[in-house]
């Protein structure tokens, strides 16, 4: 009797492990397709590019290009919104740390004065972080109108050559 439960018993969980394997693979079978094809990674980053427009429309995002010539007129104030190790052991020569993690609660810490007129560009690590985009998004719904978040992140910055510091 105890070998026909068990028996039973396995017959159900397979039973229940196939019908949610093709469950599974039907609600995926878009990802399961594009994964076939070897194509995986553009599938997912057009997706986040279309998810990332969709809930940031309104903040202005810029190139490593643009970021550059901005940091060379000067004038311009430099947000890094990385966790505060990364920012201690190095960033954009003379940004500014604002955890993303901890603005909703504490605020803008280090802004207090900045006009609200200052342009200001906001980096995290590299393209796949949205953490610039969510402290761009906020110091704007703070008034900040001249606001842009640096896309391709520090690692772009870095890995281009241009300046970096280690002081706080």
């Amino acid at each position: 009797m105890i070998r026909r439960l068990v028996g039973g018993d396995l017959a159900w969980a397979a039973f229940i492990l196939g019908l949610a394997v093709l469950f599974g693979l039907g609600q995926h079978w878009t990802l399961v397709r594009v994964s076939f094809k070897g194509e995986l990674t553009s599938y997912l980053d057009k997706e986040r590019a279309a998810r990332r427009e969709a809930k940031f429309q309104g903040v202005k995002t810029i190139s490593l290009a643009q970021t550059y010539e901005i940091f060379q007129q000067g004038g311009a104030l430099f947000v890094d919104a990385r966790k505060p190790e990364e920012y201690a052991e190095l960033h954009i020569s003379g940004a500014i740390h604002l955890d993303p993690w901890k603005l909703d609660m504490e605020g803008p810490r280090g802004l207090e004065g900045v006009e609200k007129t200052r342009p200001i560009v906001v980096y995290c690590s590299q393209v796949q972080c949205d953490a610039s985009l969510k402290v761009a998004e906020k110091l704007q719904s703070l008034g900040f109108s001249e606001v842009a978040a640096f896309l391709a992140g520090f690692n772009a910055w870095d890995q281009a050559g241009y300046p970096v510091d280690t002081s706080k």
